[in-house]
């Protein structure tokens, strides 16, 4: 039984779906001949809090414990984690996953780096690490404030380079 079928009406020129074959059923996208090279992606995302919450979070106030840093433990986490998650993302060699956070007047800026050498990017891996280290924040932080808005998830920048032989 198929539920999705895709017809094709795109124009020449628009880009092919890479996770989909011709008949539109789904497909982990064969990266076997491209070159390892240096992937790097940034995401970012903000989660509104009120005042209170934040300055809650940013003195150590919450009953639950230090929230930036187990929020930061569950980016990493989710990062390593993406091809468990997304179904159709390749497992990566993760080389760097940074979590950084910036309190605003209006709620926390969150902001994370991913690294790796591969034959394919690490942007997923960039924006799930964001996606659960905002809900992190939210699940600890859910008794205390109730207005909290997770928004603004999204790809900053990626890179991808050749890798410089040390030898």
């Amino acid at each position: 039984m198929r539920l999705f079928h895709r017809q094709s009406n795109r124009m020449d020129d628009s880009p092919a779906l890479t996770h989909l074959r011709p008949d539109g059923t789904a497909a982990m996208v064969d990266v076997s001949d491209k070159p390892v090279v240096r992937r790097e992606a940034t995401a970012g995302g903000f989660i509104a809090l009120q005042v209170a919450t934040i300055r809650a979070i940013t003195e150590g106030e919450v009953a639950k414990g230090d929230v930036l840093a187990v929020a930061r433990v569950a980016g990493i986490q989710a990062a390593k984690r993406t091809a468990d998650l997304i179904p159709l993302c390749h497992q990566l060699p993760l080389t760097k996953v940074a979590v950084d956070f910036s309190a605003e007047a209006d709620g926390i800026r969150i902001r994370c780096t991913v690294r790796t050498d591969a034959k394919t990017g690490v942007e997923m891996e960039a924006l799930t690490a964001v996606s659960i280290a905002a809900m992190t924040i939210y699940d600890m932080c859910k008794a205390i404030d109730k207005t909290m808005v997770v928004r603004e998830i999204g790809l900053l920048e990626k890179t991808k380079g050749i890798i410089e032989s040390r030898d």
